[in-house]
């Protein structure tokens, strides 16, 4: 019975590490971070096209850029992208490293108007960031 028991927790073991909850889970916020930052870019690119012009608050300096509905003061203010929800619902935010006021993600504009999006939060290593 002994070694049943031995063989049976050994083989737990080894299925719990060949699973590896954390690298899945950290997996899985990394495609919500890449669902989001492309989410972000598309709606500054359908507000450029209706408007004419890229948002107003984006700058050349990489900056956070601030949640719907909160106090915006040193980030980049999108709300005209959630106004009348017409391009955004809401401000997409990082699942982990979001605050009150930031959404965890930067953007930032070159001197030829390519906006770029970045999740600087990402975990295990990856670099998330869309340019257009």
């Amino acid at each position: 019975i002994l070694l049943v028991v031995a063989a049976i927790a050994i083989l737990a073991s080894i299925v719990i590490l060949a699973i590896n909850p954390n690298k899945q889970l950290g997996e899985t916020r990394n495609a919500d971070r890449r669902a989001d930052v492309n989410t972000i870019l598309n709606a500054v690119y359908q507000y450029s096209i209706d408007a004419g012009t890229l948002p107003a608050g984006i700058t050349t300096t990489q900056t956070e850029v601030c949640t719907t509905g909160g106090t915006c003061a040193g980030l980049i203010d999108l709300s005209e992208l959630t106004a009348s929800e017409l391009y955004l619902v809401s401000m997409p935010t990082d699942p982990n490293t979001a605050t009150v006021n930031g959404t965890g993600y930067e953007i930032m504009k070159t001197a030829n108007n390519r906006v770029t999006v970045v999740a600087t939060g990402a975990e295990q290593g990856a670099t998330i960031s869309v340019t257009r």
